[in-house]
Parts: C-alpha cells; structure tokens; sequence
C-alpha cells in the first residue's frame, strides 16, 4: 500500500499542472476580448491539454501504486 508521504507528494505534483490550467484559461478569458489575439488563445489551449494531460497521468500513477 501507498504509505501518505507518496501520496501526498503525487498530490503536491498534479497542483503544477492544475495550476497551469487555471492560469491559461484566465488568459484565455482574457485575450478572449483582445482583437488579433487568436494565435495566444490557440497556445494557450495548447497549453491546457499539455497540463491536463500531465494531470491525468499523476492521476493514474496514484491508481496504480500498491
């Protein structure tokens, strides 16, 4: 079994991707009302799948520890 201080690390590792999503849609919110800004919304979602991706696999790391 995973003892918490694994957990816990996994845990304190998915808060970056989190953070990245949060932040890139804010800015996509943002640019969102910025006339000409649709290649950074375009990056900017780029970005969110990165980071939820990254996310998920922290995610099934966790799943899969015994």
């Amino acid at each position: 079994m995973t003892d918490k201080s694994d957990i816990a690390t996994l845990i304190h590792d998915a808060r970056k991707p989190l953070n990245h999503i949060s932040m890139h849609a804010e800015l996509i919110k943002i640019l969102s009302q910025k006339p000409g800004s649709e290649a950074e919304i375009q990056q900017s979602a780029d970005d969110i799948i990165k980071a939820s991706k990254a996310c998920s696999e922290l995610l099934q790391t966790l799943m899969t520890q015994d």
